[in-house]
């Protein structure tokens, strides 16, 4: 009898222990699971070239590695300044002149990295139209959408050629497409050439295309930017380095292997025109980073004189504090370090 009950003492035991084992093993499954950080990146338009790096680091693993669960959403209405300012998101696209704006507003979102260097857009028209040079806008519609920085930088580079900008007649096009507004409403309007310009290189229709880095170094300026908000920068500082690393990977990936890259976003978005995305891609990859060290640094002096060019044109009230509107130690000291 007593053998019998030390038997059923033993077998009682040994069902607790491998309870307790497989217990505390799914706590550590959970555990692992939980290790992943939420956090939600929102883009400033729809899904594009510029945003390849953030779709490769997904696909790849890349956030995955630094223990970050990220999801890519569209602005909607409210747009990623909002979103990331309110901290219903956590990151974000956005562009040195809005977010330049929003500083001198009073309003606490930061610039954590650029995503290309140098400013890839100007002013685009069909090479029928004859427009050459901004001297040529005078007498021709100019299609945008609706703000003051528009018609600013129309006058700051007409000037140059004793060109008047009140000749030129200014229309909200809105989001209407670029080849259509300009066959039926416009005679040119302002574009980024990576994407839209690529386009029409597919389409084979030549453009005549004004570079605004053609006619000034203020116009130089960060677009896109990679944005954060000062309390995440503050109280989460390892999650915004973590999530910067992993964006660097995604882009310096994109640099070395633009086709793959392409595939990804095409992948991830297959909506897009893959052939668009692709030509698009082999296009934009090497401007990433350009000559500079690592993809993401930004300068100083490129966020003064931009924020001087805006106070002149009377585009801001205030002047901008430079060294609040933008940060570069959330960046990689080396490639993917």
């Amino acid at each position: 009898m007593k053998k019998w009950s030390l038997l059923i003492a033993s077998v009682l035991v040994m069902a607790a222990c491998t309870n307790e084992i497989t217990s505390n093993s799914s706590n550590d499954g959970a555990q692992e699971q939980k290790e992943l950080k939420a956090v939600t990146m929102v883009l400033d338009w729809t899904p594009n070239t510029n945003h390849t790096g953030l779709y490769v680091a997904q696909k790849n693993g890349y956030f995955e590695g630094q223990g970050l669960d990220v999801e890519i959403i569209l602005p909607g209405e409210a747009g990623a300044n909002q979103l990331v300012a309110s901290n219903q998101a956590e990151f974000g696209i956005g562009a040195q002149e809005s977010l330049t704006e929003a500083r001198v507003q009073g309003i606490p979102i930061v610039s954590i990295a650029a995503v290309i260097q140098h400013n890839t857009s100007g002013f685009a028209s069909p090479a029928e139209k004859g427009i050459t040079s901004p001297k040529d806008y005078e007498g021709k519609s100019y299609g945008g959408w609706g703000a003051p920085v528009e018609k600013a930088v129309l006058t700051s580079i007409m000037k140059q050629e004793n060109a008047d900008v009140e000749q030129v007649e200014i229309l909200n096009i809105g989001n209407t497409d670029f080849f259509t507004a300009v066959q039926r409403d416009i005679d040119f309007a302002w574009i980024y050439y990576g994407w839209t310009g690529i386009e029409a290189e597919l389409r084979g229709e030549q453009l005549n295309m004004q570079y605004l880095t053609d006619y000034s170094e203020e116009l130089d300026y960060y677009t896109p930017i990679l944005i954060s908000n000062e309390d995440m920068i503050k109280n989460d500082p390892e999650t915004v380095a973590a999530f910067t690393k992993a964006v660097s990977q995604g882009y310096q990936f994109a640099i070395e292997q633009p086709e793959e890259a392409g595939d990804i976003l095409i992948e991830a978005v297959p909506e897009l025109d893959a052939e668009l995305v692709k030509a698009s891609q082999q296009w934009l990859s090497p401007k990433y980073q350009g000559v500079a060290s690592r993809w993401g640094e930004q300068k100083q002096g490129v966020w003064i004189d931009y924020a001087t060019w805006m106070y002149d044109n009377g585009l801001l009230e205030d002047e901008l504090e430079v060294d609040q509107a933008y940060t570069n130690k959330f960046l990689p000291e080396e490639e993917n370090s």
